[in-house]
């Protein structure tokens, strides 16, 4: 009589929830330090736009009770638990032009923006 075995597949490693550019981290280091002393950056995801989703950052004094907590580049930034799938590995990174500065955000799971830049949809 022989038993044959299976071995179990290996899992695939999740990527991480999100990260920091250089250059994000650079500009988040200098808000921290200044006028946002003490508070937390909150990232989530709202419905809004004509594609039907944005980002939205907003700062807190305290980890809300379903926040996940990001470490990248020995910094901390919160994400509404809600947010977590749409999120998982977003790169956020920091960009100045002669017209605009501001955070931005590169998502894999992201399939189309509208035209204006302000919304998206998975």
């Amino acid at each position: 009589m022989s038993t044959t075995t299976t071995q179990a597949k290996p899992r695939r490693e999740l990527p991480p929830l999100m990260q920091l550019s250089d250059a994000a981290a650079e500009r988040l280091q200098t808000l921290y330090a200044g006028g946002q002393d003490g508070k937390l950056l909150r990232i989530s995801v709202n419905t809004r736009g004509c594609s039907g989703m944005s980002y939205q950052m907003d700062w807190v004094d305290e980890p809300g009770p379903t926040d996940e907590k990001v470490s990248s580049h020995g910094l901390t930034v919160l994400v509404d638990r809600k947010a977590t799938l749409f999120l998982i590995g977003t790169v956020m990174d920091y960009k100045e032009d002669k017209l605009t500065r501001g955070f931005t955000f590169e998502n894999p799971n992201e399939k189309g923006r509208c035209g204006c830049g302000e919304s998206f949809h998975i």
